[in-house]
């Protein structure tokens, strides 16, 4: 009989806010994915293991996400993974993939999960605690009220275009870029804040845009909202 491969999200940095679900399916699976080298470097993991210490005693696979644009290279990646997934699947295992935030929101993990489904496999998604809800909540305010709208982006490419649009705006994915549009956002009109590795022990909370570091990592969530 065939395995199942199920993708979980561990929500944004702080492992209590793993869904009972999620604890549950990665202790009883046989094999654990990573997305990276090493298990000690890679955040999924970390999170994960302060919820579920018996993570430690599992079999972890470690796929390397190579740091590129270049969709060449990234899809010899997924297809390398997915066809070892489908060897452990092959041999019967419970397989389970972790990823940051919902495995449903921008997650690369879904590469892999498309790929797998397609071949005839049996998978299923676990959802997790976006950033930004989180973000929200670490700010003790909500996201959106009565009739307005959210819009989440995901690039700063089209920023002028998308600070025109009326509600919330959640800023994905920015930390890198951030230093480009940091005038721009000075000049809105509306309420800012910005979190970096939210729920993480180096968490960092930013509310006047004049004050954003130049130096960013990864894991950056802003929030627009108008007055």
């Amino acid at each position: 009989m065939k395995g199942k491969l199920y993708g979980v999200g561990v929500g944004p940095g702080d492992p209590e806010l793993l869904t009972l679900k999620a604890v549950r399916i990665i202790k009883e699976a046989d094999v654990v994915v990573v997305p990276g080298a090493k298990k000690e470097e890679t955040v999924a993991y970390k999170i994960a293991l302060g919820a579920v210490p018996e993570l430690a005693q599992k079999h972890v696979l470690e796929i390397a996400w190579p740091m590129t644009k270049d969709m060449d290279k990234l899809q010899q990646v997924y297809e390398a993974a997915s066809d070892t997934i489908a060897n452990m699947l092959d041999a019967g295992k419970m397989v389970v993939f972790l990823t940051l935030g919902d495995p449903c929101i921008y997650s690369t993990y879904l590469y892999i999960h498309e790929l797998i489904s397609r071949k005839g496999y049996d998978t299923e998604l676990i959802n997790g605690i976006p950033s930004f809800c989180a973000v929200a909540a670490r700010l003790n305010s909500g996201l959106v009220e009565r009739d307005q709208r959210l819009h989440v982006i995901p690039t700063l490419e089209h920023l002028e275009e998308d600070l025109q649009l009326t509600g919330t705006k959640v800023l994905m994915k920015s930390g890198k870029q951030i230093g480009n549009v940091k005038e721009e956002l000075s000049n809105l009109d509306g309420t800012f804040a910005m979190i970096e590795n939210c729920g993480m022990e180096n968490e960092s909370i930013v509310c006047n845009s004049k004050e954003i570091p130049e130096n960013l990592g990864y894991y950056v969530t802003i929030l627009l909202k108008e007055r």
